[in-house]
């Protein structure tokens, strides 16, 4: 569905329907801005609460995937800064789970993904978004969209994200 007038759902269903596609993605974006459970899972439920409270103003503009993710991301930076709090260490974070896999992929899926994590974790903030927007499945248009960039400058920050990244995981696991 693209905008209000062709809105046929009610206003509790549709935001039903969009914690139901998008809630897990969120969690793992307002990880990135919080990191300690409890908080994180306030965080996400003020993004609720924020997306609920935006609904009537969507016009259509923009998918409504971009839609949530940039309340999201919004919520995300009010949340950090009203906390002050410098980058927040994620070893306390908990993986938040993606029921997409199944069960014997999992194990390998874990270590691939604590050692990327981990490797995430040194990124600056600004590439850590870029990078889970990224692995959610937003284009670049969408990503620029949530982050308020133009394409070639979240290209270029994805750029140095997969730079550095890449060198990190080199790091820990030299190939020679």
């Amino acid at each position: 569905m693209s905008g209000p007038a062709a809105r046929t759902e009610r206003p509790e269903d549709w935001f039903a329907r969009l914690l139901a596609e998008h809630g897990p993605a969120v969690a793992r974006l307002a990880a990135v801005y919080e990191w300690d459970r409890d908080e994180r899972e306030d965080l996400v439920q003020e993004i609720a609460l924020a997306i609920w409270r935006a609904l009537p103003a969507f016009r259509g503009d923009s998918s409504e995937r971009t839609f949530v993710f940039r309340i999201a991301h919004n919520r995300g930076l009010s949340h950090r800064w009203q906390r002050r709090e410098s980058a927040v260490e994620l070893a306390e974070a908990e993986q938040v789970p993606d029921h997409r896999a199944n069960v014997e992929e999992e194990v390998a899926r874990r270590e691939r993904y604590e050692r990327l994590a981990a490797a995430i974790r040194r990124l600056p903030e600004s590439y850590r978004v870029a990078v889970v927007l990224t692995l959610e499945g937003l284009s670049l248009r969408e990503v620029g969209e949530v982050l308020g960039a133009g394409e070639n400058a979240v290209a270029a920050r994805l750029t140095r994200a997969r730079r550095q990244l890449r060198i990190l995981l080199e790091e820990e696991h030299p190939s020679g």
